[in-house]
């Protein structure tokens, strides 16, 4: 059976990608002959606005990491990236033809796999796409596989997620995801600094996260973090801030189904919403 696009929210525009060419589990070959100059230079103009940024707004982990992309000039050779990648982490990336299912995510990562979207924005979409693409993909989230205590939370994630699944409590757990791996933030010497690919990939909310007097920033806690609601279009209101990636290792050991039956009976929050 082939699979579907996937869609994830509301929109008027069908997903975009070519669903034809993924195997049963939503990858496929990264097709690099197919990227076109201009492809490429998306790509070299998105890395170079984007770097030029990170200092003073950046985690160590990710400024370190991220020469191991390779040149900053062209969309990298997935195969190319791997190759560091496997040897620091045992991780690597997977093409994907853009959004899929959450229980293939989660076994995905749960393999140490990342599925990484194979296509890029148009120039028109430079200042922003709402799906993500080879650019946020990459970019945002692979330099963060690097350090080990990251890479093992995230495979934790995918772990967790394929039994959430099971247990109908899938937005919950997305919601931990939403506000560690795509917006969260650490504190090192004493500062705020960025860790999430959702950050690290905007030009505009990585200076926002960070430095803005506007969002809240709250110290992570499961129970708080898992009952927040976010918003995908539009900066966020309400960050949650680590002073460690062990601690975010440590904070998701064991079995969470007691922690989703106990918010099953609690109250919501919007994603500007304060107090606990």
């Amino acid at each position: 059976m082939a699979v579907q696009p996937v869609v994830y929210g509301e929109g008027e525009r069908p997903p975009r990608g070519n669903y034809a060419r993924a195997n049963d589990d939503y990858t496929c070959a990264q097709d690099w002959s197919a990227y076109t100059a201009q492809d490429h230079d998306t790509y070299r103009r998105l890395y170079e606005r984007q770097t030029a940024q990170l200092p003073g707004l950046a985690c160590n982990a990710f400024i370190e990491s991220l020469p191991h992309l390779g040149a900053k000039e062209r969309i990298p050779r997935f195969e190319d990236v791997n190759e560091p990648l496997y040897k620091a982490t045992r991780w690597e990336i997977v093409a994907v033809p853009g959004l899929i299912p959450e229980e293939a995510f989660f076994a995905l990562l749960a393999g140490r796999k990342f599925p990484v979207t194979d296509w890029i924005r148009k120039p028109e979409e430079f200042e922003y796409i709402v799906e993500p693409d080879v650019f946020h993909d990459l970019y945002g989230h692979v330099p963060m596989l690097f350090n080990p205590q990251l890479a093992d939370y995230v495979q934790r994630y995918g772990e967790g997620g394929l039994k959430a699944a099971r247990l109908g409590a899938c937005e919950m757990l997305s919601r931990l995801y939403w506000y560690t791996i795509e917006f969260g933030l650490i504190r090192e010497a004493g500062a705020l600094r960025a860790y999430g690919a959702g950050i690290l990939s905007s030009a505009g909310e990585l200076p926002y996260s960070v430095n803005s007097p506007e969002p809240q920033r709250r110290p992570l806690d499961l129970l708080r973090t898992m009952r927040t609601r976010y918003k995908i279009d539009s900066y966020q209101q309400t960050y949650f801030v680590i002073d460690s990636f062990q601690q975010l290792f440590d904070m998701t050991e064991g079995d969470f189904t007691p922690l989703y039956a106990q918010m099953r009976g609690m109250p919501e929050f919007a994603a500007n919403a304060t107090g606990d």
